[in-house]
């Protein structure tokens, strides 16, 4: 993806991403803006700059994804949805939004896709005889509690499932809507089935309206922490991602924050930015911090191996040479300050109990 293929628009309010830019690995054509169609658009009242979020329902045949990844502490996992209406900027699964013939900036927060069987799929192949079950991982691609999780209500579905199969499940989201299935969590917490992390970025609302548009505000996750907590789940904070020369100076108050409200362990991801996010990302600084573009992206060139992006195992999460280093000792002296990472949760996969499907044989005995 160019600069000759950017669609400029103007900053929308309330997206994170400043264009909307036709990826070009996959040999998509080209989007012209026709200026006559924008004016016709404009006269009868449906003016371009009004983007409004659409969802569509597809139904795949499978939904358990794994994974052989050596950074990743589960092998599979569960996304209700594509796209994701937060619109972070920096969002690493940006990208997949290509493989709809859909653009990874404004298309992949506003032209989003939900998949209302998920719940029915997942039983179907939990009650499979050669299913072994292991710690199953919701929100690893894009937020499960999202705005449209309201109306859909597919990630309380997925976990109805886990709780009548007593199969572990951890889940991931920068949203306090997570507290609408407390009842669920409760009911998994109390028999060592569930954990739930809480992405923090930054404390600064200003910064977080910026970078996460349309993700709950900082105090609202950090009080869904305390909520989450107080009822007895475990909970931890992830600093996901850090921004260098944007919120990598807050890291220590991050800490202190999730030690205050009932966290037992915190991390970091160091941001990455593959394929069409790194121009997103660096068109995003231009627009709202251009005095600091040249020092951010050194920074992100210097944690990358000199590049943008580093896709390498090991690497790509963590980041790499003195940057990456310091970001790890200030959060491991952070965490022993707040006396945090000093235990690590194990899920419980012995109480697993294969599901019977209606009008199988196994409903016979």
């Amino acid at each position: 993806m160019d600069d000759k293929n950017r669609i400029s628009l103007p900053p929308q309010k309330g997206r994170g991403a400043p264009s909307n830019a036709v990826p070009r690995r996959f040999n998509l054509q080209h989007r012209e803006v026709d200026g006559d169609w924008l004016d016709e658009k404009h006269q009868i009242g449906d003016d371009a700059s009004k983007l409004r979020t659409t969802v569509t329902t597809e139904f795949p045949k499978s939904i358990i994804n794994y994974n052989k990844s050596p950074d990743l502490p589960f092998d599979r996992s569960i996304n209700a949805y594509r796209g994701c209406e937060h619109g972070c900027v920096y969002c690493y699964a940006r990208p997949t939004h290509a493989y709809h013939d859909l653009s990874p900036g404004l298309d992949f927060e506003s032209k989003l896709f939900a998949k209302p069987n998920a719940a029915d799929l997942l039983r179907q192949t939990l009650a499979k005889p050669n299913y072994q079950p292991a710690s199953l991982a919701i929100g690893t691609n894009t937020d499960p509690y999202q705005p449209i999780e309201k109306r859909y209500r597919i990630t309380r579905q997925i976990l109805e499932v886990m709780l009548e199969t007593l199969h572990p499940v951890v889940i991931t989201t920068k949203s306090n809507r997570v507290i609408d299935d407390i009842d669920l969590l409760v009911n998994l917490a109390v028999q060592q089935l569930t954990a739930v992390t809480i992405s923090v970025t930054t404390l600064d609302p200003k910064t977080a309206r910026l970078l996460e548009p349309r993700a709950p505000s900082p105090p609202r996750r950090l009080e869904a922490v305390r909520k989450l907590s107080e009822a007895g789940i475990y909970v931890h904070v992830n600093i996901a991602p850090v921004v260098p020369g944007i919120t990598d100076h807050e890291i220590e108050a991050i800490v202190a924050a999730a030690a205050e409200c009932g966290a037992t362990s915190v991390s970091f991801i160091a941001m990455r930015l593959p394929h069409e996010v790194a121009p997103l990302f660096e068109e995003w600084l231009e627009t709202y911090y251009p005095d600091r573009r040249s020092k951010v992206m050194s920074i992100v060139r210097q944690m990358r191996g000199g590049k943008r992006n580093d896709a390498e195992f090991h690497s790509r999460m963590r980041g790499q040479g003195p940057w990456a280093d310091l970001i790890r000792t200030r959060l491991a002296i952070a965490s022993r300050k707040a006396g945090l990472n000093k235990s690590k949760i194990k899920l419980r996969t012995d109480l697993f109990q294969r599901p019977i499907i209606k009008g199988s044989q196994m409903e016979l005995f």
